[in-house]
């Protein structure tokens, strides 16, 4: 381990700072002098392991020469063939989603491109988190089997053996991307490139993403008739959102996905996504942030605490009025989900602080905690523990919880190791995220027995994450173009995060606390050039009060930088993570 980035072995929230290496330096250089990329630039695509020549394709992909061959996946062809055989044939369609971004972007696509083939308005059935659960389940299925031709599952369905084997008298199709089991259920195609005869080339896709290949598929099937099917491109915004929503790796055909998606959104066609862009009052052009922090969570709403379909309902919807009253009515719940998720979080961390942040497993149970929103309140303790978290809901016998994992540690294998030894009645997902159903009376050998598993594969090894950094930066070299041209290695997120500066030995000069326990700075290097800062929820922790509370002194600071746009004028501001003394 080489020496921490400007000697910052425990910064204010005790992290140790590292910084880009020498080969990635080596490599940044030698790529802004052939190609006169901006230096930061050069810095993030070989930190992203692009090459010099590869550096022109990276910063302008194309989907046309990243997007996959549909039949590259298993039963691909026979879902399309399926599908369209329905579509031909005036069937009656159910579509089974999940009650989250991805399953409600994923039923929208479905649904908008059989309006635009101007076929039968299928059924959507999205089941109740609470009384039904995550999936198809044995009664849904065997009725909505009685009324319907076919069933196509997405984002669901490829460990629901009883359930599918109930839908008697219709054909299932699953169009799913979480990890399968050692068998498939008896569906008539599962195309899921997370089944366990894959070869994992696509194991990055989110569900919306095989939905979309299978319309690609369809659409390939309907020409070779000689027929021809709805444009694709325009559905992009969806895909877009429910990538970065699910947290799906930005990489690969992903980076496509987003970037040509957030093309498609800025051009506001989309009533659902217009009315659900103007209630969370985003007033510049859609990117990576806004799907993931303001619009995901608002669709997400609805599964967690609300209606369970009211976010796939948006998503599908092609008139205005209904739309805006549908966002009005999601914004409503989101807002309520944050009460929701305040109490329970403020319960779990307390618990899980008494149990301990150094073991493999960072975990806590609570009576009656909404299913909701033990996923969310999962990812929190995560991130204070830099451990896997479970956040589980206790309610009668039983509990139901959420997990979120580190870099490194796949917990949907775990949780589904952990099912298969019979400590769980159910549980899967994928390697960051998972959600099980546990007996009250077998929590705690459960939650020892998941521990000792993640604990083999390397959770619980080290202490508060290291923070990695880019490089160094002044006040004055942030400018907006410097910022505009670093967002073209974008966009930002999962599996490409984006690049983090530090901004050496500053002065703070203005600092200001905001509601919600964020904080307001402004600094500067003492050479003329200031700079704005932004710290979400440092009150929370010690980075609030140190800086608050500066009496003079100078600080390295280290974060992201923006582009805020206010009133028609464009600056630069720092998403402020962490800090250290001069």
């Amino acid at each position: 381990m080489g020496p921490a980035f400007l000697g910052v072995e425990h910064s204010l929230l005790g992290r140790r700072w590292v910084g880009p290496g020498v080969e990635t330096d080596r490599l940044a250089e030698a790529m802004a002098q052939a190609t006169a990329l901006p230096r930061p630039l050069c810095q993030t695509l070989a930190r992203l392991g692009v090459t010099e020549d590869a550096a022109e394709a990276y910063l302008a992909p194309t989907l046309r020469d990243l997007l996959p061959d549909p039949r590259s996946l298993r039963d691909m062809e026979k879902a399309a063939a399926r599908f369209l055989r329905a579509v031909q044939a005036s069937e009656r369609i159910a579509i089974f989603a999940d009650y989250d971004v991805d399953g409600g972007t994923s039923a929208a696509l479905l649904i908008d491109w059989l309006r635009q083939m101007q076929a039968p308005t299928p059924t959507l059935y999205i089941p109740d988190r609470i009384d039904e659960g995550y999936g198809p389940n044995v009664p849904a299925m065997s009725d909505l089997a009685a009324r319907h031709d076919l069933i196509v599952c997405v984002d669901c369905g490829t460990l629901s053996h009883e359930a599918i084997a109930a839908a008697k008298g219709a054909d299932v199709v699953v169009l799913d991307h979480h990890l399968g089991g050692e068998s498939l259920p008896p569906a008539l195609a599962v195309v899921n490139p997370n089944r366990q005869d894959e070869s994992g080339d696509l194991a990055h896709l989110c569900a919306a993403g095989v939905v979309f290949l299978m319309l690609v598929e369809a659409g390939r099937q309907l020409r070779a008739a000689g027929a021809e099917g709805p444009g694709l491109m325009a559905m992009l915004d969806l895909v877009a959102l429910a990538t970065v929503a699910d947290v799906a790796p930005l990489i690969g055909v992903n980076r496509a996905f987003v970037r040509q998606g957030l093309r498609v959104m800025a051009a506001r066609a989309r009533p659902g996504l217009v009315a659900l862009a103007d209630v969370a009052r985003m007033d510049t052009a859609p990117n990576a942030y806004h799907l993931g922090f303001l619009l995901g969570p608002r669709v997400n709403a609805g599964g967690r605490i609300g209606k369970a379909d009211l976010g796939a309902r948006l998503l599908a919807s092609d008139n205005a009025s209904e739309a805006r009253a549908m966002a009005e009515r999601l914004d409503q719940l989101n807002t309520e989900r944050r009460e929701v998720e305040g109490l329970v979080r403020d319960a779990a961390l307390a618990q899980a602080e008494a149990r301990g942040f150094d073991a493999p497993l960072v975990w806590a149970a609570g009576e009656g905690w909404h299913p909701g929103v033990v996923g969310i309140v999962a990812s929190r303790l995560k991130e204070r523990a830099n451990r896997p978290a479970i956040v589980i809901g206790l309610d009668g016998a039983e509990g139901k919880g959420s997990g979120r994992s580190v870099s490194g540690v796949d917990l949907g294998a775990a949780i589904q190791r952990l099912a298969s030894e019979g400590l769980l009645i159910k549980g899967g997902g994928h390697k960051m995220a998972a959600g099980l159903t546990v007996a009250r009376d077998r929590l705690e050998a459960a939650m020892a027995r998941l521990a000792e598993l993640l604990a083999k594969q390397g959770a619980g090894a080290g202490g508060p994450a290291d923070l990695r950094l880019d490089g160094m930066l002044m006040p004055g070299a942030a400018t907006v173009e410097l910022v505009e041209r670093i967002e073209a290695a974008g966009p930002f997120g999962a599996g490409a995060p984006g690049p983090r500066y530090v901004f050496p030995d500053c002065q703070i000069t203005f600092a200001k606390a905001l509601s919600g326990a964020h904080l307001k700075l402004r600094f500067g290097d003492g050479m003329g050039a200031n700079l704005d800062a932004i710290c979400f929820g440092a009150l929370d922790g010690p980075l609030g009060p140190a800086l608050l509370n500066h009496g003079g002194a100078r600080f390295h600071l280290a974060g992201r930088l923006d582009i805020n746009s206010w009133g028609g004028r464009q600056t630069v501001q720092l998403r402020l993570e962490d800090a250290a003394p001069a």
